[in-house]
């Protein structure tokens, strides 16, 4: 056998298992379960949660040490 022919045989496996390895892949993500939809948030909840997130912010404000020079924001 010549160098081209055996190095033309191992091209052709190695090409046969990539291509086996990507049908099982695409077998695999198929079989899995769907992707759960998010949880919807109401407006009122946002607006809930960034109240209580400014209320803390305020808060962590009101307790910071006064450093010289440096004011609030």
């Amino acid at each position: 056998m010549s160098e081209k022919t055996i190095w033309m045989t191992g091209f052709k496996k190695e090409l046969s298992a990539a291509g086996i390895g990507v049908v099982l892949l695409a077998m695999g993500g198929c079989a899995s379960e769907a992707p759960k939809p998010a949880p919807t948030v109401t407006p009122d909840q946002v607006r809930s949660n960034a109240d209580k997130a400014f209320e803390k912010l305020k808060q962590e404000e009101k307790n910071r040490p006064v450093e010289s020079g440096v004011g609030p924001y």
